[in-house]
């Protein structure tokens, strides 16, 4: 492996370098002063009506500080488009407008349909963003994972993960769960990743040993991971430059949304002119082209972001070969055993190990237990007999495993053993 001296964690100075080639070009004067207009509406339609308790709800919300991190501002967003979408479906439309008996009326339909066209596109790419980004997250992170057997089984460990999250969410939707029920349990999903990236960072003993030595995660990155999220780390350099056109959008996009429930449900006692409905028109087509627009540049910024140190740089993962196997010899009536220490529930435990001996008696006894607490054994896996093997299991529990070679069978034969065994956590990304 080529070696890592004089890496170091990338650090918030390093990003702020980075950062001062990407500037933001600032969002149009029109967001602020639409911002401002379309808060002026929802004051005249609560003075014309009082607001009811979840309208009032929404209200205090709106009117709230949006949230300091970068994607949580994302998630925000895309929850307003959906509700605001919603709203826009012609069924939820006031009878007026589904129902045109006017010429005028004819004219406020037509202003809705493109409305829900606008955020249709803007919600589509919002998503296509929150897509690719993960994507090459996971991408990245598996520029440093060894490229054999245990990679294979760190994706089908990502896509069961993510399959079980979509399940949650197809749950509680097909319950009749809200939208907001929705992005509330999508968000807290996404904290679930950044709790496990830190619990990964932090890991010590045995455990951390494994990730960075057989697993091949470079310590540099594991310091890394374990700081990302730090209130004053690297990402706090991102929010900094790009939280506050992001947090503006999120106050809008909160205003649209609020003027629009509070209009549906009072448009036979206040009925726009043409004059606010082109206002209205306006502030929809601002926000959602500036919020293209900013989705479009950070996604630029963040696919070349030095978030995570190269492969090329930390050494191809392909050189450790030598390094990542272990040779022992089990000496006839013996047997070698390694222990190792599941911290987390749905990891794997993977093994490849082959027989040196060359000619003679090529088989030795394998087998996996599980120790609990009280130091009571269970066998994982039934003694067997191979010559080589490359298997894995996925832990029902987290706890002590012990992997055991036995040649206590043999009387004259000591066997070399090479080897390397993995114990693979559930794979987690970074937010931002």
């Amino acid at each position: 492996m080529a070696s890592t001296e004089g890496l170091v964690p990338i650090t918030r100075a390093f990003l702020a370098s980075y950062y001062d080639k990407y500037p933001f070009p600032p969002l149009s004067d029109d967001v602020s002063r639409l911002s401002s207009e379309i808060a002026s509406l929802i004051q005249q339609l609560t003075l014309q009506s009082p607001p009811s308790q979840g309208e009032a709800s929404l209200i205090d919300e709106a009117n709230r500080q949006p949230p300091h991190k970068i994607d949580e501002n994302m998630w925000k967003n895309r929850e307003q488009m959906e509700e605001i979408l919603f709203l826009l479906q012609p069924s939820r439309w006031p009878i007026q407008l589904r129902e045109p008996c006017t010429s005028e009326d004819s004219e406020l339909s037509s202003i809705a349909s493109h409305l829900k066209n606008n955020f249709d596109n803007a919600l589509t790419a919002m998503i296509s963003f929150q897509t690719k980004n993960s994507d090459r997250v996971f991408s990245t992170v598996m520029t440093y994972m060894p490229q054999d057997f245990r990679g294979t089984l760190i994706r089908q460990q990502k896509e069961r993960s993510e399959r079980n999250k979509q399940a949650e969410v197809d749950a509680l939707v097909s319950s009749g769960g809200s939208i907001r029920d929705t992005y509330a349990l999508l968000w807290k999903q996404q904290m679930e990743r950044r709790r496990q990236l830190a619990q990964l960072g932090s890991a010590t003993g045995v455990y951390k040993t494994l990730v960075k030595y057989l697993v091949g995660v470079p310590q540099v990155l594991l310091d890394f991971i374990r700081q990302i999220n730090d209130d004053d780390g690297p990402m706090e350099e991102q929010r900094e430059r790009y939280g506050p056109p992001l947090y503006s959008l999120t106050k809008m996009v909160m205003a649209i949304r609020v003027f629009l429930t509070l209009l549906w449900e009072r448009y036979d006692t206040f009925k726009l002119n043409k004059d606010q409905w082109n206002l209205l028109s306006e502030a929809a087509i601002v926000y959602t082209s500036e919020f293209e627009r900013f989705v479009t540049f950070i996604s630029d910024v963040f696919a070349n972001s030095p978030f995570f140190i190269s492969a090329d740089t930390a050494g191809i993962l392909g050189s450790r070969e030598k390094e990542e196997y272990k040779e022992i010899i089990v000496q006839a009536g013996r047997t070698y055993e390694v222990s190792l220490m599941v911290e987390s529930e749905n990891s794997y435990i993977a093994w490849d190990f082959s027989l040196m001996q060359g000619k003679i008696s090529m088989d030795i006894g394998f087998s996996v237990e599980y120790i609990s607490a009280s130091g009571e054994k269970t066998l994982i896996l039934p003694y067997n007999r191979y010559e080589a093997d490359q298997g894995n299991f996925s832990t029902l529990m987290a706890g002590n495993y012990k992997l055991v070679w036995d040649n206590s069978y043999s009387t004259f034969f000591k066997k070399s053993l090479r080897y390397k065994v993995d114990c693979i956590p559930p794979v987690v990304e970074p937010t931002n």
